[in-house]
Order: structure tokens, then sequence, then C-alpha cells
């Protein structure tokens, strides 16, 4: 059965953003861009990958599908980029979201749990959890592992890693590799 995996980059004191949706404070060094385009080359979007040094024809490693909420993909449509991650089947889940021209895209406007239950009985790689922090809380209990890209940096505000109610649920770590300018990134599955 496929995962829902919750990639995401997060700071020292837990955003996954700024309160604008503010993502360029993170101190993203040489080093870990090399690691990530090497091991997570579907994270990267489809935009950026030729200048990444990701050739088109790399394979998605992990993930073939992925799942965002109206705050993630607002950044790229707003930049014109309909379809950030067209190399994967995209989901974005928003009931204000007033349409989705671009066809690579299905726009989910029910239950995100029955999107993702549904999602894992069929064939395919692992799912991606995107973002944002509120779809991420509503999801909490179909997440199956967290890899967090912790950044030396303190926000001070913003999208909270987890938006929602008061629910502990613990995870184990399993792996960690650490960067250059301290950076460093963290597995944890479900126990």
């Amino acid at each position: 059965m496929r995962k829902l995996v919750y990639y995401v980059a997060v700071s020292l004191d837990g955003y996954i953003a700024g309160p604008d949706g503010e993502a360029d404070f993170y101190p993203l060094g040489a080093d870990m861009a090399e690691w990530i385009n090497e091991r997570y080359p579907e994270s990267v979007p489809g935009h950026i990958r030729e200048q990444a040094g990701i050739a088109p024809d790399v394979p998605n490693r992990h993930w073939d599908t992925l799942i965002m909420g109206r705050g993630t993909y607002e950044p790229a449509l707003s930049a014109g980029i309909a379809s950030p991650y067209p190399h994967m089947k995209q989901y974005v889940v928003s009931t204000t979201l007033g349409g989705i021209a671009e066809p690579e895209i299905e726009l989910v406007r029910t239950d995100p749990v029955e999107l993702v239950r549904r999602l894992k009985k069929e064939e395919g790689k692992d799912i991606w959890l995107c973002g944002g922090g509120t779809l991420a809380g509503a999801l909490l209990e179909e997440i199956d592992q967290l890899i967090f890209k912790s950044y030396p940096v303190l926000a001070g505000a913003g999208v909270p890693v987890l938006g929602g109610v008061f629910r502990p649920t613990r995870f184990a770590p399993v792996r960690r590799q650490e960067f250059g300018n301290g950076a460093q990134v963290s597995w944890f599955d479900r126990i």
C-alpha cells in the first residue's frame, strides 16, 4: 500500500513558510541542493529542473502523486506557473479556489482524508504531501512518514508545520542527514 509522506522544509521554530507564504529565507547550501536534486528529483518544480541540473528523463524516485493546499499552490499560480509539478499527478485541496484551468491538476473540494485513503489503495509510488500546515493537520491520521528539511533559522511567525487541533501523534526517528550549513534532513515513521 502507498504511503503518505509529509516532506517539507521547516524552521527551528516550526514554520514551513512566512506569514505571506515566503520560503526564500531558508539557507539552502550547495551540498544540500545537490543532495535533494539527486535523491528527491521529483520535489524540484518543473520550471526549474533544468536550471537545477535535472535531466528531463530523470524518473521520479519516491512519489508520483502530490497533494497540496491552496496556500502552497497559489504562489506558483501567481507567478504564471499553472502546473508546478507536471511530472506528477497533482491534487489541490481547496473549498475556496474558484477553479483550476490546468487539466494536469485536480481540484479537490471534498474531504482530503477520503482522497488520501483512495489514493493509498491505488497502484503507484508513494504520495507526497507537499503542504501546507492546515492540510497536514487535516491529514494527520493518514501521514505515514515525515521528512523534515530543518534549516538553522528562526522565522518568528508564519505557517506552522501543522495546523489544527491538539492531537499528539508519535513518530520514531529513523535517519538523519546533516549538511555543511547546519541544515539537516530527518526521517520519522509513524509508530
